[in-house]
Formats: structure tokens, sequence, C-alpha cells
């Protein structure tokens, strides 16, 4: 787990192996469950056993500036079976696409 905070946001990051879509859902319900209260909880998934699946979410976050950088990260840093996830508490300041990608792609680097 890593914490990044930026203008009163807060970023908040972890990584899982995952070998199957079963193994993103339940860490992904997990991380639902014990964050129901943040405004954002955006993710992507590389997995490589057999067959390539990656997936991603904005999950609300304007498009491309949260699922994809941290996919993003996932390919520079050749990891594979793994899952980033980045739970954003919005701090009442908005950050712009700009900012948001540098902080969803700082939290990603820290946690891989």
């Amino acid at each position: 787990m890593f914490l990044y905070e930026i203008k009163k946001s807060k970023f908040i990051a972890y990584s899982f192996e995952v070998h199957s879509k079963d193994d993103v859902d339940h860490y992904l319900k997990n991380i639902r469950d014990k964050y129901s209260d943040a405004r954002h909880i955006c993710y992507a998934y590389l997995i490589k056993s057999g067959l390539e699946m990656a997936g991603m979410s904005d999950d609300g976050e304007p498009k491309g500036t949260a699922g994809k950088p941290i996919f993003n990260i996932i390919k520079l840093k050749k990891k594979e079976n793994i899952l980033v996830i980045v739970v954003r508490y919005f701090g009442g300041k908005k950050l712009g696409a700009s900012g948001l990608i540098r902080a969803y792609v700082a939290a990603s680097k820290e946690v891989i």
C-alpha cells in the first residue's frame, strides 16, 4: 500500500498478484468494500497465463486519466499477472486532466 497526497486529494495504491479475472474481481470487491466512501476506485491489470487478459477502469474520472496511465506503468515496468488499484478521496480542488494523470502515475509507480 502506498499513499500519495496532492492538493488535499488522497490516492491510496495497492498491487496484487493475479492469475485470473476471478482474482481481479475478488480484490476489487475487497477494496470497494473497504473504501466504500471513496470518490473513485480506478484500476488496471495484466494477466499472462496462456492467453493475455488486460483491463482498466477510470471509475468516473475523465476518460483516459486513471486506468490507462496505471496500465502504462504496468507495461513500462514489464510486470505481468498484476492488478493495480488506486483509491481516490477527492480533496475539494480539481487537479485537471494532467494533474490526475501525474497523480495516478506517481501512486502506481510506488506500489509496483
